[in-house]
C-alpha cells in the first residue's frame, strides 16, 4: 500500500508540474461558469418578465443542472475529450523513456504500479469535480430551496465516469509507446463503447451484452438524482476490468506464455465483468437511492399502493406489436431496452413482472393504409414494409396465427400490450398524443383492474336521442367514454362504460353513475319513474341539458331544486361567437383532483357551446354547490325562445349549434369520416326572434347579468352513503369537439375526469400527482450575476493560473 501511495504523490508532483493539467483545470473552470450563468441568466430573463412566464419556472434545479437540458451533459461531453489528455502519458511514458524496465527490474509489483497511477488519476478527477462542486454551490445559494440531493447525486455520478473514462485511458497507455497514439486510441474506445449500445439490439442474446457494455448514458440516472446499485457496480465493474487488462498488458510483456493464455486471461476478465453485471442488473437485486426532494425519480404513492397490493404472484406482460401500425418503432426488436427502461420505476417494486412481445402483421385502423398502396395484398404489403426495415418477415405471425391466440380486431390491430395476472387480463394501450406511452395514471389503473372483479361503472342513457358514446361526431361521447386511443376516455382511466335504454331496460344495480346527456325528446312516464326511483335510493347521477330543452330535462330536475334558466347563456368575447361560454371552476370544483386544483389556481376556464344557466333553491334536501361560474362582468342570460320550428333531429344527425339560420354539414375532418352523414329534416332559424344586436344586455327583456352557475354538484346522505349528481346547463363540455379543442387553454379534460372521480369516491383515475417544485425563483439579481460572471470566468480561473504558474516557475528553477 505504501508503494502504491508513493506512486501516486509521484505522478501527481508530474501531473501539476505540467502545464497540461493546470491549462484543463482553468479551461474547465472557465467553461463549467459560462454554462452555469448562461442557464441561470436564462431564468433570470424569463423571472424579470414575470406574468405567465413565472408558471412555467419550476423544478429549475433540474432545469438547470439534469438531463437532457441542463449543464451536467454539457460539461460532461467536454470531460470526454480531456481525460485521454491526462491518461495518454501514465505508462506511455514510462515505456518510451525505458524506465519501465527499472520498475519491472524493481521490488515493485505491476499491480501497484497500475493501482498508484491510478489512485493519482482519482486525485486529479476529485479537482475536476471540485469545479462542479463550485456550481453546485452557487446553484445553492442562486436557486431558492435548491435540490440539494439532486446536485451531490450527480457530482457522485460524474466522477464515477471520470473514473470509468480514467481507467480506460490507463489501459490504453499499456499498449503503446506513442503519447498522441494513446490518446486517440483511448477516444476510438470511448466512442466505441457509446456506441456499442445501438449495435445488434435486434438479437436477443446480443442484445444485453451490447447494453451492458455501453458507457453512453450510465451516469443519466445519477444526474437526475436516482442512485442505483446497478450503475454504480457497473462503473465499479468498467474500473475493475480495464485495470486488470492494464496488469495483465504488463504481467504479459515480462513473461513468455502461450498466446492462448494470454487470450483467455482476458476473456475470463469480461466473461467475470458481464457475469456480475448480469447479476446484479436483475430486478430484485437493484437498490434504489431517490435523492431528490420530490421523489421524482420513484413512482408516486397512488401507483405503489397499486403494486404492493398485487402482492408476491407475478404479472405478464405481452406486447403485440404491428408492423403495419405506425406505432411500430417504439416496439421494434431493436427498442426493446428503451421499454424495459420504461417498466423499471414499476420493476423496482414488483421485480417479478414477465415480459414477451409477440411480432405480427395485419390490417388497422388506417385508412390510407391501402389507399396509397393500391393492389397490393396485405401480406405483399407486410413484406414490402419488412424489406425497407430489414427485418426478417418470418418472425411475425399471421392474422390467422395470431387469432388463434388472441384476436386484436376489437383493438384495431393496434400496438397493445397484454397484462395478465392471477387467471385475469386487460390491455394496457397506446395513444394517440404526444406522450404516446401510457403513465402511471393508465397503468396503474390497469393493474387495478386485473385485481377487482367489479370496476366503477357509468351508465350512459339513450333512446330520447342523447349524446351517443358509439359515435365520433361533434356533439357525441365516444372520446368522453371509450375511445381507446384517446387516453382520458373513461375506458383507460379505470371506468367501465355501458348504455341503457329506460324503455326496455332497468337502471342497473350497482353502478357508480347515470348519465343523462341532452336527451331530445320527453321521457315516458315508465323511463320518468325509473330515474326518480334511482335518484330516491340515492344513485349518482350526471344531467346534462341544453339550451331549448328546458321542458325537457326541468321535469326531471324538479325534485332536485334545480332548474335551467329559460334562454341561453352568452359571452362577450372578440375571438368567438356569443354562444361559447367560458365558466371558471370554483373552489368545491378544484377539491375533486390535485389537477383541477392546479387549473382552478391557473383560472382556467371551461369551454361551453351553448349552455343554459341553471337556478336552484335552498333548503331542500341536497346541499347544493356550484362546480363552474360564469363571469360578472361579460356574460349574462339572454332570453331567447326557441322557435317552434326548430329542426327536428334524428339520433344519428350533427345538431347545429348556437346561433344562425341554416345547418352547416361539414364533411371532411377525422371527425366527419367517421360520424354518420347528417340529413337535416328542414333549415330553419334556430332563433325565432334574432336580434341584430344579441350582446347588447337588455333587462327589459328578461336578461339576467352573471355571474350564473353553469354546472351544480348536489349531494346529501342517504342509505348510509353520500348521493352526488351534477348538473350542467351544457351537454357539449364533454363532447368530442371541446375535449379536442386547442384554441383556448381549457379544463375540460380535467373536469370531466374530475366528475366522475367525484363519483368514484377518488378511487380512479389513479391519483399520480406529485407535489409542486419549491424551487420556482432565482435569488439573484442582474448585478450579482454579473459579479458572479466576473468570479467564475475571470477571479477564479484567474488565481488557478497564478497559482500553476508558480509552481511551474518553481520547478523550472529547481
Amino acid at each position: 500500500m505504501k508503494t502504491t501511495l508513493k506512486i501516486a504523490r509521484t505522478e501527481l508532483a508530474l501531473l501539476f508540474y505540467s502545464p497540461i493539467a493546470w491549462f484543463l483545470l482553468i479551461a474547465f473552470l472557465f467553461q463549467a461558469g459560462l454554462a452555469y450563468t448562461g442557464a441561470i441568466e436564462s431564468i433570470l430573463t424569463s423571472q424579470d418578465m414575470g406574468g405567465r412566464n413565472l408558471q412555467y419556472l419550476t423544478f429549475l434545479t433540474a432545469r438547470t443542472f439534469a438531463p437532457p437540458y441542463g449543464i451536467w451533459p454539457q460539461l460532461v461531453s467536454k470531460l470526454y475529450l480531456y481525460l485521454p489528455l491526462l491518461t495518454m502519458g501514465l505508462m506511455s511514458r514510462e515505456i518510451n523513456g525505458g524506465t519501465i524496465k527499472l520498475l519491472y527490474s524493481s521490488p515493485i509489483k505491476v499491480r501497484e504500479i497500475i493501482f498508484g497511477k491510478y489512485l493519482a488519476m482519482m486525485v486529479y478527477n476529485l479537482a475536476l469535480v471540485s469545479v462542479l462542486a463550485i456550481m453546485v454551490i452557487c446553484g445553492l445559494f442562486n436557486l431558492q430551496h435548491a435540490d440539494a440531493g439532486m446536485l451531490f447525486a450527480g457530482l457522485l455520478g460524474i466522477y464515477l465516469l471520470l473514473c470509468a473514462y480514467a481507467a480506460i485511458g490507463l489501459f490504453m497507455s499499456c499498449l503503446t509507446s506513442y503519447q498522441v497514439v494513446a490518446a486517440l486510441s483511448t477516444l476510438v474506445l470511448l466512442a466505441a463503447l457509446s456506441y456499442i449500445g445501438q449495435l445488434w439490439q435486434d438479437i436477443d442474446f446480443v442484445r444485453d451484452l451490447a447494453y451492458f457494455l455501453s458507457i453512453e448514458g450510465r451516469a443519466d440516472k445519477m444526474l437526475l438524482g436516482l442512485i442505483t446499485t446497478k450503475d454504480i457496480i457497473y462503473f465499479l465493474v468498467i474500473i475493475g476490468m480495464f485495470l486488470s487488462f492494464g496488469i495483465y498488458k504488463l504481467q504479459s510483456d515480462r513473461e513468455s506464455r502461450p498466446l492462448v493464455l494470454k487470450i483467455g486471461r482476458y476473456m475470463g476478465i469480461v466473461v467475470l465483468a458481464l457475469a456480475i453485471g448480469y447479476i446484479s442488473s436483475r430486478p430484485g437485486l437493484v437498490g434504489y437511492v431517490d435523492a431528490t426532494a420530490n421523489k421524482t425519480m420513484t413512482l408516486t404513492a397512488g401507483a405503489q399502493k397499486v403494486l404492493k397490493e398485487m402482492g408476491d404472484k407475478p404479472l405478464e406482460v405481452t406486447s403485440y406489436i404491428n408492423l403495419l401500425d405506425g406505432r411500430f418503432y417504439y416496439g421494434k426488436p431493436d427498442q426493446r431496452n428503451t421499454d424495459m427502461a420504461r417498466w423499471e420505476p414499476y420493476l423496482r417494486f414488483k421485480p417479478d413482472i414477465q415480459f414477451k412481445y409477440v411480432y405480427f402483421y395485419d390490417s388497422t385502423g388506417d385508412k390510407n393504409l391501402f389507399k396509397y398502396n393500391p393492389g397490393l395484398t396485405l401480406k405483399t404489403l407486410a413484406e414490402r414494409y419488412a424489406k425497407s426495415m430489414k427485418i426478417n418477415l418470418n418472425r411475425f405471425e399471421t392474422p390467422a396465427e395470431l387469432r388463434k391466440t388472441i384476436d386484436l380486431r376489437p383493438e384495431e390491430n393496434r400496438y397493445v400490450m397484454d397484462l395478465r395476472y392471477n387467471g385475469r387480463s386487460t390491455f394496457l394501450r397506446l395513444f394517440d398524443d404526444q406522450i404516446i406511452f401510457p403513465t402511471e395514471t393508465e397503468t396503474s389503473a390497469a393493474l387495478k383492474r386485473l385485481m377487482q372483479a367489479k370496476m366503477p361503472m357509468i351508465a350512459f342513457v339513450r333512446g330520447e336521442s342523447e349524446r351517443s358514446i358509439d359515435k365520433l361526431g361533434d356533439r357525441h361521447f365516444k372520446y368522453l367514454a371509450n375511445q381507446i386511443t384517446f387516453r382520458y376516455s373513461l375506458i383507460n382511466q379505470g371506468f367501465d362504460v355501458e348504455q341503457v335504454s329506460l324503455k326496455d331496460q332497468d337502471i342497473p344495480a350497482g353502478i357508480t353513475a347515470l348519465v343523462i346527456a341532452d336527451p331530445k325528446m320527453a321521457f315516458d312516464s315508465a323511463s320518468l319513474r325509473k330515474i326518480r326511483q334511482y335518484i330516491a335510493d340515492g344513485g349518482n347521477l350526471l344531467i346534462a341539458g341544453e339550451p331549448g330543452k328546458q321542458d325537457i330535462v326541468n321535469p326531471l330536475l324538479k325534485p332536485l331544486g334545480v332548474q335551467l334558466m329559460d334562454g341561453m347563456m352568452v359571452e362577450r368575447n372578440k375571438d368567438f361567437s356569443p354562444e361559447l361560454v367560458q365558466p371558471y371552476l370554483t373552489a368545491a370544483a378544484a377539491a375533486f383532483t390535485e389537477k383541477l386544483h392546479s387549473d382552478f389556481e391557473d383560472s382556467l376556464v371551461i369551454a361551453m357551446h351553448g349552455a343554459a344557466g341553471l337556478s336552484y333553491t335552498t333548503g331542500g334536501p341536497f346541499t347544493i354547490t356550484p362546480l363552474a361560474m360564469t363571469s360578472g362582468t361579460k356574460s349574462w342570460n339572454k332570453k331567447i325562445k326557441p322557435d317552434e320550428n326548430m329542426i327536428e333531429l334524428a339520433e344519428d344527425q350533427v345538431e347545429p349549434r348556437g346561433f344562425g339560420s341554416a345547418v352547416m354539414i361539414v364533411g371532411d375532418g377525422p371527425a366527419a369520416d367517421d360520424a354518420p352523414k347528417a340529413k337535416a329534416k328542414k333549415v330553419a332559424p334556430v332563433v325565432s326572434d334574432p336580434d341584430p344586436d344579441i350582446l347588447n344586455f337588455d333587462p327589459a327583456k328578461g336578461d339576467e347579468r352573471g355571474p350564473l352557475p353553469a354546472v351544480l354538484g348536489l349531494s346529501r346522505s342517504i342509505n348510509g352513503r353520500q348521493q352526488k349528481i351534477v348538473v350542467s346547463g351544457d351537454a357539449d363540455f364533454l363532447s368530442n369537439t371541446e375535449l379536442a379543442r386547442f384554441n383556448i387553454k381549457t379544463c375540460n379534460f380535467d373536469f370531466s375526469t374530475g366528475i366522475f372521480s367525484w363519483f368514484a369516491n377518488g378511487e380512479f383515475p389513479i391519483d399520480s400527482s406529485r407535489p409542486p417544485s419549491k424551487d420556482k425563483r432565482v435569488d439573484l439579481t442582474d448585478g450579482g450575476l454579473t459579479l458572479l460572471k466576473v468570479l467564475l470566468m475571470g477571479i477564479l480561473p484567474g488565481l488557478l493560473l497564478i497559482l500553476g504558474s508558480i509552481l511551474l516557475i518553481r520547478r523550472k528553477r529547481k
